[in-house]
């Protein structure tokens, strides 16, 4: 009876000394997390107004609340009579061993950061970047996906894609088609240098500002060699670059022009067994 009494009046004392503590920390939690989501709400509605990217938004409000809860869980372990110094040496230990163990992904989390931060590209864009060219899919905080020409979904780490040299072709709303046409020795050149003209004037596509170039760029081995540069509206670049190459041929045909290509002799010397 002794040890029960005994126990019971730890017991009473352990509940007088850590009962207002712990009810206390409890009222701190309940309210500090309701308090976090509303904070969360705020911010959402602040970024909403102010028409920041969508991923961009909830990488930060996660981002913000993930670092509210952990103050928020120092401060309650405080107040129950645990020591924070030890809690927070556990936290940064265990922050050390899995940023470590986690270096490739901190490295793309990064450059997801600075991709959706800085925009060297939106979704819908072309671009090309670690070796790889296609339409952007989607952003991720880890990952960009790409969709190729023969629509095959690349999936590129951000934190290489975001380490390397970007060429976004969508980016400008114009952009200059260079094609270069080849015709014989023997054939007129003035008359050659006509047609492409009259070809460039009829494409309604091309723009006539800045002014399309036709100038003849190389005396090759085998051909004199025409330089065509026009500008036009980025969607029209593949459209005129095929047909214009079409059209060439079809029209030096018809005009007698010829198209040069590569071409070897081949002498065979027979020589007697005398």
């Amino acid at each position: 009876m002794q040890e029960i009494s005994g126990y019971s009046d730890k017991l009473l004392k352990l509940l007088v000394e850590f009962g207002p503590r712990v009810v206390s920390a409890t009222l701190v939690l309940i309210v500090g997390l309701w308090l976090i989501r509303v904070v969360e709400k705020v911010i959402n509605r602040g970024m909403a107004r102010s028409k920041i990217d969508v991923s961009l938004q909830k990488f930060f409000i996660s981002l913000i609340a993930v670092m509210l809860k952990v103050l928020l869980l120092v401060s309650v372990v405080s107040m129950v009579g645990i020591e924070t110094t030890s809690f927070v040496a556990l936290l940064g230990a265990a922050g050390l061993a899995v940023g470590l163990a986690l270096q490739g992904s901190l490295a793309n989390f990064a450059g997801g950061v600075l991709i959706l931060m800085f925009k060297p590209f939106r979704v819908g864009d072309f671009i090309e970047g670690a070796g790889n060219k296609g339409t952007v899919s989607s952003i991720q905080v880890f990952h960009t996906v790409l969709i190729t020409p023969d629509n095959k979904r690349v999936i590129i780490p951000n934190g290489e894609l975001s380490s390397s040299s970007i060429t976004n072709y969508s980016a400008e709303p114009t952009r200059r088609v260079d094609m270069v046409f080849g015709i014989g020795y023997d054939d007129d050149l003035r008359k050659a240098k006509a047609i492409l003209q009259r070809l460039v004037d009829e494409d309604e596509r091309i723009l006539k500002e800045p002014e399309p170039t036709i100038a003849v760029s190389e005396l090759a081995d085998s051909s004199v060699n025409f330089v065509v540069r026009v500008w036009c509206n980025t969607p029209d670049y593949w459209p005129i670059y095929f047909d214009m190459h079409e059209k060439v041929k079809l029209t030096f045909d018809a005009e007698g022009i010829s198209i040069p290509f590569p071409q070897r002799e081949v002498h065979v010397h027979s020589v007697s067994a005398n």
